[in-house]
């Protein structure tokens, strides 16, 4: 009796199906738990997005977004033949250019500075104090930083007259705009940020430090061939994410240190959108130049994920 070789044809789908069903009901609570972050981000994300036809559109407030007149890329060529548009393109590319140099560094620096030291009071007394200027608004922050630099009573004026030097004006110049924006970021963003790297540090196996030390490594020698390799996949991470966020330099910091006299370098996405829209009326337009940012924004988010995967195998998607 010959008995055959040949296996029945199993139904995929269904138990692929089956497989994802159990996977869900399984893990169910998880699931739960993501509702409202989802239903935040369909709310008030997802959702408002239609308004993106406003630029196409010449839009009238008494027509709506429905019945205004679609003028097809009219917004855009004035955009783009506007002088005044690519001063604004190149603020916003060189501000968030040397932020991203300067500031993405510093809490790396910070978390491998804080992993090595002992004192766990010291240790947890510091992150606490580096922390706190998250929590605090860029009006507060603002105002302390004004009584800081200002020329009349500022401290660190006071600090330079002690020391025979000039009096600078930080806030009103042109030449100290990105270093004031720059250095305040770092103040109040650094010490948050060292929140994930300290977290990959604290997942590292403890016995590849041991097992350098038995073999004679120095610390610096156990930072570079144990820490910094077993970090890099996390720093790659975050570094596709701030290059997805490169176009928003963050209207508030901005806004607040906007004057008349540094109006030539301050004058970025997020204040021009606001001026030419909120200000001007000019709402098809300033969606335009929003979708235009947006647009470049998601480019560079996926090329810089692209290049990731081909260097180093780890992308967000």
């Amino acid at each position: 009796m010959e008995t055959s070789l040949v296996k029945p044809k199993k139904n995929c789908f269904r138990e692929k199906l089956n497989d994802a069903k159990h996977y869900m009901i399984k893990r169910r609570y998880l699931y739960y738990m993501s509702i409202p972050g989802l239903a935040y981000i369909i709310i008030f994300r997802y959702i408002p997005m239609y308004g993106i036809i406003m630029a196409f559109q010449d839009f009238s407030f008494r027509l709506g977004i429905f019945g205004s007149k679609f003028n097809n890329f009219a917004n855009f060529k004035q955009l783009f033949g506007s002088e005044q548009f690519y001063t604004v393109f190149s603020n916003s590319i060189l501000l968030s250019i040397s932020r991203l140099v300067v500031s993405f560094p510093v809490p790396i620096i910070l978390a491998l500075l804080l992993n090595e030291i002992k004192s766990l009071k010291f240790k947890k007394t510091s992150q606490t104090l580096m922390y706190l200027p998250h929590f605090i608004s860029w009006v507060v922050l603002g105002g302390i930083l004004t009584n800081f630099l200002s020329m009349n009573d500022g401290l660190i004026n006071a600090f330079i007259v002690k020391l025979d030097g000039t009096k600078i004006n930080f806030l009103g110049s042109a030449k100290w705009f990105r270093t004031v924006i720059i250095g305040s970021s770092i103040w109040k963003e650094a010490g948050w940020g060292t929140i994930i790297y300290l977290a990959g540090l604290s997942a590292i196996n403890p016995e590849y430090y041991e097992a350098a030390t038995v073999d004679g490594a120095n610390r610096f020698q156990k930072l570079w061939y144990i820490t910094l390799p077993s970090l890099a996949n996390t720093i790659v991470i975050m570094l596709i994410l701030s290059v997805g966020g490169i176009m928003n330099n963050g209207f508030e910091q901005i806004y607040l240190f906007q004057n008349g006299l540094n109006i030539s370098v301050s004058q970025v996405f997020e204040t021009y959108i606001y001026h030419i829209g909120i200000v001007g009326g000019r709402y098809s337009y300033s969606t335009a130049v929003e979708l235009f940012k947006s647009v470049i924004a998601a480019v560079l988010l996926l090329f810089t994920n692209r290049i990731a995967n081909k260097l180093r195998g780890t992308s967000l998607f």
